[in-house]
């Protein structure tokens, strides 16, 4: 079965519109944040940007976890900027990547207001300095988190339903 990876920079809604898919299709949910080693983490939280180095094992737990859910589906969050990073993610199995994109302000309000999440503001210009729109031939869709998460999951269901 694909699994579906809701993919954004910080603040795109990548937790609230995965939890929403996975309930809707009645999958396991699993959340990017857990698979981070605990020095990544201390790096961000410190507002120093990731190096491809650093996400290399994060993304491999990624896959692995979608490797291992490759007979029941689910729904994982990940930032997935790059296209190699996808490429890591797609290694583990069938893979459909929701994309949540936003304008900076909008981006920059959100993390602002949230609370309990170790990213700062600081590091947003270098998520989206990163970040590598999906490409024609990378299963998935774009949309726009100026539409209520409501609409964003509906619009995601319906894309999925019809690509995959």
């Amino acid at each position: 079965m694909t699994v579906i990876v809701v993919m954004g920079v910080s603040g795109s809604g990548k937790t609230t519109i995965g939890t929403a898919l996975a309930s809707a299709l009645e999958v396991e949910y699993a959340e990017a944040d857990t698979f981070h080693p605990k020095a990544n983490i201390a790096k961000m939280t410190a507002g120093t940007p990731l190096t491809d180095a650093d996400r290399a094992p994060w993304l491999e737990a990624i896959a692995g976890w979608i490797r291992d859910h490759r007979a029941s589906g689910g729904v994982v969050t990940s930032s997935a900027l790059k296209r190699r990073y996808r490429d890591v993610l797609r290694s583990g199995g069938d893979v459909w990547f929701a994309h949540l994109h936003g304008d900076r302000e909008i981006l920059a309000e959100r993390m602002r207001t949230r609370s309990g999440h170790f990213m700062p503001v600081s590091l947003l210009d270098s998520q989206l300095a990163d970040l590598e729109p999906l490409e024609p031939d990378e299963p998935g869709a774009i949309f726009d988190i100026r539409e209520t998460p409501a609409a964003i999951t509906e619009a995601a269901l319906t894309a999925f339903r019809e690509q995959a």
